[in-house]
């Protein structure tokens, strides 16, 4: 039989019961976004980011078929140690529950299983979209649709730079995912503080996002994700035009080696990881903990 829906840990359902901050945390980095050891080192600073902002960490899982929110340190070793964790989206959830299997999940199966517990902020680096050469391959990724379905608020530095960034803001116009510029008036770029497309709506302190949740809140509208877009600092970002340079290079390399479907993003970043000689993967991270201390304020603002 398969465990239930989502398993709470106590940590975290004792937060979610009293009234304290919770964010959640994606583990694909972990298992898949970073080489071992550093992994697990990077895992474990997310987490304390978190509890230094005065909320709790809940790192999202799916361990032997038990879909975790909140892992303990064991577990945690775990996804970072095991080369045979798999990679979890929504659509894989009910599969991987029913068979036992074991995988760190992605933007999609992070915002809907922090959903079903009740966490109501989600910080991650950057998320899936509409990718290039939309029109012939009809490639999108699944966070899309994903984030009009649950009522959480993602914390992210835009959408991956190797992506259609104005389609996919298209998109989520089209879904009616409200997406928010935290401090910027211009859509960042994930490697990069901009990419150029401008935001509607521009807040600049975490209360000022509580508010729009509260809003939200009040407004009872369709259930949908708020999308803050939290720029990496200008100093901390890739070059400009190293990234144009070896994102042109990368895609020409996926064209000439017939790259399709769910292995293009990783080739991608691979090659800019491979090319930049890792400045691409220290932008990535710089990111990532801008948007969980900025998630644990947003949290505990909302508290």
């Amino acid at each position: 039989m398969p465990k239930t829906a989502a398993m709470v840990s106590e940590e975290v359902r004792e937060a979610l019961d009293t009234g304290v901050p919770v964010v959640a945390l994606e583990s694909t980095i972990i298992a898949h976004g970073l080489p071992r050891p550093r992994n697990l080192a990077v895992a474990t600073e997310l987490e304390a980011l978190v509890r230094a902002g005065g909320a709790v960490p809940a790192t999202i899982a799916v361990l032997d078929g038990g879909a975790h929110v909140g892992l303990t340190k064991a577990e945690l070793e775990r996804v970072a140690g095991d080369p045979g964790m798999r990679k979890f989206g929504h659509r894989d959830l009910a599969p991987a529950v029913a068979t036992g299997a074991s995988g760190a999940t992605t933007v999609s199966a992070t915002a809907f299983l922090a959903g079903l517990a009740g966490v109501r902020v989600f910080a991650t680096g950057g998320l899936g979209g509409v990718h290039r050469g939309w029109t012939e391959t009809q490639d999108e990724s699944a966070d899309l649709r994903l984030l009009a379905q649950v009522g959480i608020t993602v914390v992210c530095a835009g959408v991956k730079s190797i992506l259609d960034v104005p389609a996919t803001l298209q998109r989520l116009e089209t879904l009616g995912v409200t997406v928010i510029g935290y401090g910027t008036g211009h859509f960042p770029g994930f490697y990069l503080a901009s990419s150029g497309e401008p935001v509607d709506w521009t807040v600049d302190s975490p209360e000022e996002v509580a508010a729009v949740m509260r809003a939200k809140d009040a407004l009872a509208e369709p259930h949908s994700s708020l999308i803050v877009a939290n720029p990496v600092p200008v100093e901390e970002q890739l070059d400009p035009a190293l990234h144009d340079r070896v994102l042109a290079r990368a895609l020409e390399e996926a064209r000439e080696e017939g790259v399709t479907g769910q292995a293009v993003t990783p080739f991608l970043l691979e090659r800019l990881t491979r090319y930049t000689d890792g400045a691409s993967l220290e932008a990535n991270l710089a990111a990532v903990r801008g948007n969980v201390r900025l998630a644990a304020r947003i949290a505990a603002a909302y508290a």
